[in-house]
């Protein structure tokens, strides 16, 4: 834990007014899963993207149960804000526990989800905001590295449970009409 709030304070010194303006908008997208949750009602919208804004919501829900239905409980780790007190935060303290990061895990369900749908644009761009939301993160101080490997490993999971969990509806929906 030592080295990786040595991580954290490096990141600390590259603060800047441009970046503590910045990173609380960036990692305010992911409060709640917000901006992915939108997508999807977005996708779910539009007849042409239905299934991709199924298979993301669908990701989204897979998320919700691994990361803060059961692993954040599971190890009920400590904020690294709690551990340095002196790190004056940008954004109010989270109150649930550190690992796996949640705004990481629901942004890269959501990269996951679009990119086995298919949505080759789209999942580009939802990767680029994913490494900056997660990014954010760490500047905020408010997750320490490993939580974010953690959001990045339980997303990749809930993207690609969510793309099986559509597949499988869709097939057994096919052989019912059949």
């Amino acid at each position: 834990m030592e080295f990786e709030i040595r991580i954290l304070d490096f990141i600390q010194g590259m603060r800047t007014p441009l970046g503590d303006w910045f990173m609380p908008l960036v990692s305010s997208l992911g409060n709640t899963g917000i901006i992915w949750i939108v997508l999807a009602l977005v996708l779910l919208a539009v007849p042409k993207t239905r299934k991709a804004g199924a298979v993301l919501a669908a990701a989204l829900s897979w998320d919700v149960v691994l990361c803060d239905g059961i692993l954040k409980h599971l190890f009920a780790r400590v904020r690294p804000c709690d551990i340095n007190t002196s790190i004056q935060l940008l954004i109010s303290r989270p109150w649930d526990y550190s690992f796996p990061s949640g705004h990481t895990a629901a942004s890269f369900a959501s990269v996951t989800a679009l990119y086995f749908s298919g949505r080759r644009r789209l999942w580009k761009a939802a990767l680029l905001l994913a490494c900056v939301i997660a990014f954010s993160r760490l500047y905020l101080y408010v997750h320490f590295p490993t939580d974010i490997l953690g959001g990045i490993a339980v997303g990749l999971t809930a993207g690609y449970a969510g793309y099986k969990t559509v597949e499988r509806i869709s097939l057994l929906r096919r052989e019912k009409s059949h």
